[in-house]
């Protein structure tokens, strides 16, 4: 498992200045720059995704920590020429949990960008064990049914350092689904296997706050 951080823009433009900052990272493992993206989902429509959203994996949380500290090299993230026209940006560590995919095999079309739907249930659990327990052991499962699924991802809490000038978020889980396209995406959404997802929803364990949903279109930045 790596150490993931995550930020969340609203209003902000992708420049290219971003992925050479992001490559240039110490103890960077990989880098997901998702800008908004656009899917039918028949259960569920959580509005316009962020403009922007960033996954930035590391091995261990000390390279994490360095690169977030008051001098660290992702500082630089808060310059406004490297993300322009920021109205809100949200942050937050976690651990990052792969599971199996038949096929993990991309067959993104030429010229076309993989598409993920990033999901965080962003309130709290009764009993937060309890909760992931059962959808660790749940839901992973089905989601490896989707049509055309090359990766899911489990994301979970941890206590972190950091001083990039983003408000810190405390979501009790994120995870997501990628495929070779949006129109994979689509399928996917409006399979049998979405309909497995729902009825599985029901049976969480209780918890409170909103779950959101949404697609995104992703750019991989490997270290320089």
């Amino acid at each position: 498992m790596r150490i993931c951080w995550f930020a969340n823009f609203r209003g902000a433009a992708l420049t290219d200045r971003l992925a050479p900052l992001l490559a240039a990272t110490p103890g960077l493992d990989e880098a997901l720059i998702h800008t908004s993206a656009s899917t039918h989902d028949p259960y569920l429509d959580d509005g316009p995704p962020p403009s922007l959203a960033l996954q930035v994996y590391f091995k261990d949380i000390a390279a994490m920590e360095a690169a977030l500290a008051k001098g660290g090299h992702l500082q630089a993230l808060a310059d406004s020429a490297v993300i322009p026209g920021i109205t809100s940006a949200t942050q937050q560590a976690m651990i990052a949990r792969p599971f199996p995919v038949p096929d993990a095999t991309f067959r993104t079309p030429v010229g076309g960008l993989p598409c993920t739907y990033l999901v965080a249930y962003e309130g709290a659990a009764e009993d937060l064990n309890l909760w992931l327990d059962y959808y660790i052991r749940s839901h992973p499962p089905i989601m490896a049914r989707f049509p055309g699924i090359r990766q899911v991802e489990i994301c979970t809490r941890i206590d972190w350092i950091g001083f990039l000038p983003f408000m810190p978020v405390h979501h009790m889980q994120r995870n997501k689904v990628v495929f070779d396209d949006q129109v994979a995406l689509t399928a996917a959404l409006n399979s049998p296997v979405r309909h497995e997802m729902r009825d599985d929803f029901k049976h969480f364990p209780a918890f409170t706050g909103p779950n959101t949903h949404y697609p995104m279109l992703t750019r991989t930045v490997r270290r320089a």
